[in-house]
């Protein structure tokens, strides 16, 4: 087919919008269209921010409305970044995503959040994850304990017949993560989905050249006020601290906090070591800019995850476990080895330039795309 016309809808964490680079460079034509991932800001071609309250919800409704019919309607391919692509109530959101395939070729999820059929993963006692941060062996987690009613809200009778709904009717989905590639074999036929990764864009992080002798380590922790202990930033602060303490002489810590995404990309790279989280069995977006700057990162690593996706040979992620002790002995064990940083920090580049160059990616999600236009 000729090259599609593509519409992304949504973003977290700028992955939406990096996937749109990659696209635009193999040559389609793209329109983003976003909340600009809230307080991060990210770039958008037509913005779709939320006002507070209810009257808040009403105008942002009567702008989708608008923007379906003068914009969002005559592409080939729209990629959602969540069943939940809109900040409205679930029967809204279904009004607006019958348009969307009444108006469009193909609509696509692209997997990269939170949604029904993922937590329900997580909660089943075979889950295929033996830990995250909702559940731990099967135990409620200190996440959960703090959040039970919105693990009640995603499992409301109405938001729990919408996403199935949504499952029933989209075309197929990409996965960001080996987490969410788990959670869509569950959901959908396995023709219908692929997975995709997360797309950095490496012109945007040409990497740093790390000294091969450090004198003080510079820890760096960026993190979300909302979701610290979704990403156990609590635990990683902690263990961080007493490293400091016990050898300030030899390492230092950065901490930022809810920075716009163009300010957080300029201060990450500032670090020798960025330290990501806790409860993923991958890297995810901060970490894998990270490596492309050729940074050292505490993220998720495991081995299953380097399983699925063939890497047999570079593993630089320095896998974070899940107890604050153990925590703390990772990160003084960094500290205490400085001269091991250098090198992982060009194994972590040449793992990103790999696994997720914004156009390597991009094709990924493209040849899906249009395999399954062409059984249309």
């Amino acid at each position: 087919m000729k090259t599609p016309k593509i519409l992304l809808l949504g973003d977290y964490s700028n992955c939406q919008r990096t996937l749109a680079t990659g696209l635009r460079r193999l040559g389609c034509d793209v329109t983003i269209v976003s909340d600009g991932s809230k307080w991060q800001n990210c770039d958008r071609d037509i913005d779709l921010t939320r006002r507070p309250g209810k009257l808040g919800g009403i105008e942002l409704y009567l702008r989708c409305l608008t923007s379906m019919r003068r914009h969002l309607k005559g592409y080939d391919i729209v990629s959602v970044h969540d069943p939940n692509f809109i900040s409205l109530r679930p029967s809204l959101l279904r009004q607006l995503f019958d348009r969307l395939r009444r108006d469009n070729g193909a609509v696509f999820l692209n997997a990269m959040s939170y949604d029904v059929p993922f937590l329900d993963m997580l909660a089943d006692p075979s889950s295929p994850l033996a830990y995250n941060e909702w559940f731990v062996k099967g135990e409620p987690t200190r996440y959960f304990t703090a959040n039970q009613s919105e693990w009640q809200a995603w499992h409301a009778p109405e938001m729990k017949s919408y996403q199935q709904y949504f499952y029933d009717n989209i075309d197929g989905a990409v996965s960001v993560l080996y987490e969410y590639h788990l959670a869509l074999q569950r959901a959908l036929p396995s023709d219908r989905i692929a997975y995709g990764s997360i797309p950095i864009d490496l012109d945007r992080f040409q990497p740093v050249a790390l000294p091969e002798r450090i004198d003080k380590v510079r820890l760096f922790l960026g993190r979300d006020r909302s979701r610290v202990l979704m990403k156990g930033s609590d635990y990683l602060l902690q263990a961080a601290q007493t490293v400091v303490e016990r050898y300030p002489d030899r390492a230092e810590l950065v901490l930022v906090e809810n920075r716009p995404f163009d300010e957080f990309i300029t201060l990450l790279k500032s670090a020798h070591v960025v330290l990501d989280q806790i409860y993923s069995y991958t890297p995810a977006t901060t970490a894998l800019m990270a490596m492309a700057y050729g940074l050292n990162v505490v993220s998720g690593g495991e081995a299953d995850y380097y399983r699925f996706i063939g890497e047999t040979d570079n593993h630089p992620i320095i896998n974070a476990p899940i107890t604050l002790d153990s925590l703390t002995d990772t990160i003084e064990q960094i500290v205490l080895h400085p001269e091991h940083i250098a090198e992982r920090g060009k194994r972590s580049r040449e793992f990103v330039e790999k696994h997720n160059d914004c156009t390597t990616v991009a094709r990924r999600y493209l040849d899906f795309w249009t395999s399954i236009l062409d059984k249309k």
